[in-house]
């Protein structure tokens, strides 16, 4: 194990903030281009990457964006906002091409593409007319009472698709501060109105908005409750019981 990584890593994690007063100084695009490489490489589920992402850094689109953000103000101060969108349709739009690239690189055998190739359609279809999700939402339940179920994304996509931006975004925000930037994750939005404001194509939701930038120098506070509230061994003990 190496320590003095381990080290730095916990350093960086315990010390970020989110910070909602920006100096309203540009970003580099490049150092933009490097938060989304770090983004880029969180892991998702089935390895299908289904988060894009929409950089803003216009003043007058920002201001737009601030209507749609329930008029928060750093969503115009930051320098740049990267508004996470996940993909309702990204089986359709990235299964074959993922499973392609992961074959041709090594990442996945013969039985493993099989089975791939078997449940990911099936855990994401939703039938004619969108109604296939209905029996699979009745189904699993039922199932459930004999034997382990997995999670159906057809029942619960938006669910699925909050879990693959948080891993993406907590990449993005981790990086930012490496670099010496501020950021603030923002789930107050309008999520529709975002979208228009995005031009967002069918099938495309603005799941989390971030603006990242230079933080106004102020001194911040953060706080966490003590790690042995949080942490049960083997299976869950109340904590909060007396006696």
């Amino acid at each position: 194990m190496n320590s003095d990584k381990l080290k730095a890593f916990l350093d960086l994690a315990q010390s970020r903030r989110s910070v909602r007063d920006f100096k309203p100084d540009a970003l580099p695009g490049e150092v933009i281009g490097q938060l989304l490489e770090a983004a880029r490489w969180a892991p998702s589920g089935y390895n299908l990457q289904p988060v894009h992402f929409v950089v803003v850094t216009a003043p007058g689109q920002k201001a737009v964006l601030r209507r749609a953000c329930m008029d928060q103000r750093q969503v115009s101060e930051a320098g740049a906002v990267v508004v996470f969108v996940g993909d309702r349709d990204v089986v359709k739009r990235h299964f074959d091409a993922v499973l392609a690239m992961d074959i041709e690189g090594g990442a996945v055998n013969e039985a493993y593409e099989k089975l791939l190739r078997k449940y990911v359609p099936l855990a994401f279809s939703t039938g004619p007319m969108g109604l296939g999700w209905l029996w699979k939402a009745t189904l699993a339940p039922l199932m459930g009472c004999f034997t382990s179920v997995p999670g159906m994304p057809a029942v619960h996509r938006r669910y699925w698709l909050a879990k693959q931006v948080g891993l993406s975004a907590m990449n993005f925000m981790l990086a930012a501060h490496a670099a010496g930037l501020a950021s603030c994750p923002m789930e107050g939005f309008d999520t529709r109105r975002v979208g228009r404001v995005l031009g967002l194509p069918g099938g495309m939701e603005a799941m989390l908005v971030v603006p990242v930038g230079y933080a106004v120098e102020t001194e911040r506070v953060k706080t966490r409750l003590p790690l042995a509230s949080l942490v049960h061994e083997e299976r869950w003990v109340d904590k909060n019981r007396k006696g």
